[in-house]
């Protein structure tokens, strides 16, 4: 960079704190050299300014290619009382000066202020234009003025107005983003407005800002909508065929097909009416209430009033800022005594007017729902049932699906596992439906307004904590209506909820004592937990190795070139080689490998025993068995798997592999799968998040590969080791099992990533002797873990196929 650079990237105008106006910008000195600014009116008269703000815009180096450490490039300079500078100037400039040397780098004239501050005093973005389904249009985004409100409309072409949906709401993320005043905070800043697309007419809309000193106006192309909604259908047509032919062409059910043959018919629903329970407990349903559409409200209500279980309450509390609700739930249902209302006098946000439910409620279970969502009518039933079977578990949660705008479909049914505390860590895959004992909440608290956005992840994890029971129901009792505004349309629409989900976490993290930071990733709303390593353990790396000289190579110098983490040894087995290049490439290893070291193994091929075999000559803390057809990719891989292993509940930690082509090989296990034991997510692009994000998330898991597998050293002797009667097969699976029985944890983790070419080393059951060794072991096995493989594997859901291993639907 051979000259100055600079940039005035925003003009920020305050009406309300002096007619402030800010200068937001950089500028990059050809040697890094910083610069004075001087204000100046009319060409010559110096205006006072305060002190500049510098700050860090590694933006900045980033696009010029630069270095800037020691440097701060960003500024913001701040011109007070503006209105009056333009009444005594005709024109403003800002001046850089490097000696001498002076550069204007922002100016105006006394008309261009004018326009400048009318521009600024109101407002708008616009976060998304969408047409959901083909039947709704969405529009969301938010609007200020510095003078008042705003009140936003819709027109049509002709100029009449639109009838649609507005619903005003708070938008704490903009007010942060964009530093704005802690009076907005409390103002429904945010909009989202609802219209039926195909009652539009015309070509365009155009949406009306109005404030207090001026109107905005923004268009939207509605005939541009209308084609790219049928270039969708096309497309959208096309891959349905596609995909609802199974691997013959034969047509394959679809979700809606499989639902309605799966949820409770009318004889089930007249048998569960008659069901007599040694518990009854009264839910309380806790609903808040703003502005809810009259029509999904009695959709909601409706739902709950046909549950075959009966003693139940749903308690309203309406932060609407009018009577329209009060007077139809009156109108409606006022002779339900179990229907309690209650009109607030402010409305607090979720989190307050959740907690206003709360506190009318008097059952010894609290449900939580959404005001526009809908049960199935067993959904209290099977809670109540699950109360019954484990005998007052204090949190039970189900499955859900979401529901189209208009009531119509169901679609993209959430399968969930078994209570999985990594998989919670990452992502709140409990949501729908939660319920828990009012008891636990009296403890704990009701749900926080800091966290809004995410009041219920934060509100779940805190409950989960004090839990000594949570039980998973595998059945879709709650339907989750989409709209561009939710977050289950829409998960990049809340990016403050996102945020606040961090926070959350990173609570939780504080609570229960674990170093650890938090971040979100890509995905919104899944987020990665950064723990913090306790001391240096020393890592026993144990690879068995018969010639296949390349192949180990590639390994060992991968983990030697790669890895972070430097304080392991590697023990490699030599187990039978017949090869001399063999003997020869060990001779050379100490002096090119010298955390390395060679252990003999004379009996014949036993995975099992020659990985114990090694385990006692390990001085590590920790095991981390390795094949020897492996290449490492993430640098940190030790790191990502020692940080979960080294937690007190946790005894196993696998990596995620990929072969050679990028498709995965292994994602975690999953017991029954294929028969015995299966991976997920095999075959999948390494891009694929799977299954509502399982490849791309920690997780709980029943099993996972020993072609990497970390475990605590104490833990692997505690058990036993590795089970000498599996002499090739199911070795690995089995001592996740024994670790679980244990009352030991074995987690996956994504972010340990490695190649792995399997089955080079060893070869397939292609003779008799092998098969017949295979059938024994998968005997053994049976034998062994029959109990646990009857009842399901609790981190996959029995709903999705053991066949495939894609998440697809099981199929009766």
């Amino acid at each position: 960079m051979d000259k100055l650079c600079f940039s005035i990237d925003e003009e920020r105008y305050d009406d309300r704190h002096g007619h402030v106006l800010s200068l937001v910008g950089w500028y990059m000195h050809p040697d890094k050299k910083e610069c004075g600014f001087q204000l100046i009116g009319d060409g010559y008269e110096v205006i006072d300014i305060p002190e500049v703000e510098r700050y860090d815009r590694p933006d900045v180096a980033q696009s010029l290619e630069v270095e800037t450490e020691g440097f701060l490039p960003g500024f913001t300079v701040t011109i007070p009382e503006v209105l009056k500078l333009r009444q005594k100037y005709d024109i403003l400039e800002l001046l850089l000066l490097d000696g001498e040397e002076k550069t204007v780098i922002w100016e105006r004239t006394g008309d261009e202020l004018d326009e400048l501050v009318k521009d600024k005093l109101v407002e708008f973005h616009i976060d998304r234009v969408e047409v959901l389904y083909g039947l709704m249009l969405e529009i969301q985004g938010w609007t200020t003025d510095q003078r008042g409100e705003v009140e936003v409309t819709v027109h049509k072409e002709n100029a009449e107005l639109l009838d649609c949906k507005i619903t005003r709401g708070r938008r704490p993320d903009v007010v942060e983003r964009r530093h704005l005043d802690d009076d907005y905070r409390n103002q429904e800043i945010g909009f989202s407005i609802s219209a039926a697309f195909l009652e539009i007419p015309g070509n365009r809309i155009v949406l009306h800002f109005c404030g207090d000193s001026t109107t905005k106006t923004y268009e939207i192309d509605i005939k541009a909508l209308r084609r790219e909604q049928k270039d969708k259908e096309k497309a959208k047509s096309f891959w349905g065929r596609l995909f609802r032919k199974d691997k013959n062409g034969e047509h394959k059910e679809d979700y809606e097909e499989w639902f309605n043959r799966h949820k409770a018919d009318r004889k089930t629903l007249r048998r569960q009416r008659h069901v007599h329970f040694e518990q009854n407990p009264l839910i309380s349903i806790v609903i808040p209430l703003y502005c809810t559409p009259i029509p999904y409200l009695k959709e909601l209500i409706d739902s709950v009033c046909a549950q075959t279980y009966t003693n139940w309450q749903l308690c309203l509390a309406d932060g609407s800022p009018d009577q329209k609700v009060e007077e139809y739930i009156q109108k409606r249902y006022g002779k339900d005594k179990r229907i309690l209302y209650k009109h607030l006098e402010d409305n607090g946000g979720i989190s307050v007017n959740t907690n206003k439910a709360i506190e009318m409620a008097t059952g010894e279970y609290l449900m939580l729902s959404d005001h526009d969502d809908t049960l199935e009518p067993d959904a209290l039933y099977e809670i109540v049932k699950a109360v019954n079977d484990h005998h007052g578990p204090e949190i039970i949660y189900t499955d859900e699906d979401k529901l189209s705008m208009d009531g119509e479909f169901y679609f993209e049914p959430h399968f969930k596992s078994d209570y999985n505390l990594f998989r919670l860590r990452d992502n709140n895959y409990i949501c729908h439906i939660f319920v828990v004992k009012k008891a636990l909440v009296d403890q704990v608290g009701g749900l926080r307004p800091e966290f809004d956005g995410s009041q219920d992840y934060d509100f779940i994890l805190r409950c989960c904590e004090q839990a000594k029971q949570v039980i998973h129901i595998p059945k879709v009792l709650y339907h989750w209506r989409c709209h561009m505004n939710s977050v289950a349309a829409n998960p990049e629409s809340k990016a403050y909820a996102y945020e606040a989900g961090c926070r959350a976490i990173q609570e939780h993290y504080r609570r229960v004592g674990i170093e650890a930071e938090v971040e979100m990733t890509k995905h919104p709303g899944w987020y990665r937990s950064h723990v913090k390593i306790q001391g240096e353990p020393l890592v026993s790396i144990i690879i068995p190795n018969k010639d296949h000289t390349d192949d180990l190579e590639k390994c060992l110098s991968s983990v030697y070139e790669k890895s972070t983490w430097k304080n392991y040894e590697i023990l490699i087995v030599e187990n039978n080689s017949e090869e001399q290049e063999t003997f020869e490439y060990y001779k050379n290893l100490s002096w090119r490998y010298p955390k390395a070291r060679v252990l003999t193994w004379e009996d014949g091929f036993n995975y099992s025993a020659i990985n114990n075999f090694a385990v006692k000559e390990a001085k590590g803390s920790y095991l981390l068995f390795l094949n020897n057809d492996v290449e490492v990719i993430s640098p940190g891989w030790i790191e990502e798997m020692l940080m979960i292993c080294q937690q007190q509940d946790v005894a196993i930690v696998g990596a995620k592999l990929y072969y050679p082509d990028n498709l995965i090989q292994h994602a975690g296990v999953v017991l029954g799968m294929g028969g015995i034991a299966g991976h997920i997510m095999c075959m999948a692009s390494c891009e694929d998040k799977g299954y509502f994000g399982r490849a791309v998330n920690v997780q709980e898991i029943s099993a996972v590969t020993a072609a990497c597998m970390l475990m605590k050293a104490e833990d692997f002797r505690s058990v036993g080791g590795f089970d000498e009667e599996f002499v090739v097969a199911f070795n690995d699976i089995d001592l996740c099992m024994k670790a679980r029985a244990a009352g030991k944890k074995v987690v996956f983790t994504p972010y340990a990533e490695l190649y792995h070419y399997e089955s080079k080393s060893r070869g397939m059951e292609d003779t008799p002797e092998k098969q017949f060794r295979f059938e024994k072991e998968t005997k053994h096995f049976e034998e062994k873990w029959g109990d646990e493989m009857a009842k399901g594997d609790p981190y996959y859901n029995p709903n999705l196929s053991l066949k495939e291993a894609d998440c697809s639907l099981r199929e009766d």
